[in-house]
């Protein structure tokens, strides 16, 4: 699995579980929603200003979002 598309999932299943919309979520952390909607769907990379603001407003620790993808990754190749 390709890390764009990993982190993608974990975004999603973030954003969520928290019950925000891709609106919400992109108005809270000041970020397009399209752009939201893109990484979700695996087609763009997030700067790591983006994934800080993404940890900010979702009230997950940036390392955690990381340390998820980089699980779902380990789990797809096995």
């Amino acid at each position: 699995m390709k890390v764009e598309c990993a982190f993608g999932r974990i975004l999603k299943q973030l954003r969520t579980a928290k019950g925000l919309s891709q609106e919400q979520l992109a108005l809270s952390c000041g970020l397009d929603r399209t752009f939201i909607s893109m990484l979700e769907r695996g087609q763009r990379q997030p700067s790591l200003s983006s994934i800080l603001s993404l940890s900010k407003s979702l009230e997950t620790p940036a390392h955690e979002m990381l340390k998820k993808t980089t699980d779902l990754i380990d789990s797809e190749k096995s």
